[in-house]
């Protein structure tokens, strides 16, 4: 195993904040109540009555197997790769479900494709890094 250069623990760990981040809105997002659900705006209501359960399910498999896999960075371990392919595929499948299969644009407003565009650029960033460690001998 080669040795990784400085700045990649860090890029790691940052990762893995990020992620957890993530891993965190999603146990808020499907642990809402009801009574909270009903303080929501119509709008917003009606986004979350729009999710079909499999893009639930990919958001679920975006923030943890991105977690999993940025752990794995930090640990230097081939197996992160493959989890941040699984991410980077909820993502993929997030995505179809909130702009191709829904209006999700037009409930969340323009926000949503900023704010979806940086999760996409950011999980397929990892796969390359994950790649990248990989090949250069920096995982085991």
């Amino acid at each position: 195993m080669n040795a990784a250069p400085k700045w990649f623990l860090p890029v790691a760990v940052i990762a893995l904040l990020w992620n957890l981040l993530g891993c965190m809105a999603y146990l808020a997002d499907v642990r809402i109540t009801p009574e909270q659900l009903a303080q929501m705006s119509e709008q917003q209501q009606a986004l979350y009555a729009s999710r079909p359960a499999w893009a639930v399910a990919a958001t679920a498999l975006a923030v943890w197997g991105g977690a999993a896999g940025c752990l794995g960075l930090i640990l230097r371990r081939r197996w992160a790769m493959p989890l941040l392919v699984v991410s980077l595929l909820g993502v993929i499948a997030q995505d179809i479900g909130l702009f191709v299969l829904s209006d999700a644009a037009a409930l969340a407003g323009n926000v949503v494709y900023v704010l979806q565009g940086l999760v996409l650029a950011i999980a397929f960033a990892l796969v390359g890094l994950a790649r990248r460690a990989g090949g250069a001998g920096w995982l085991r």
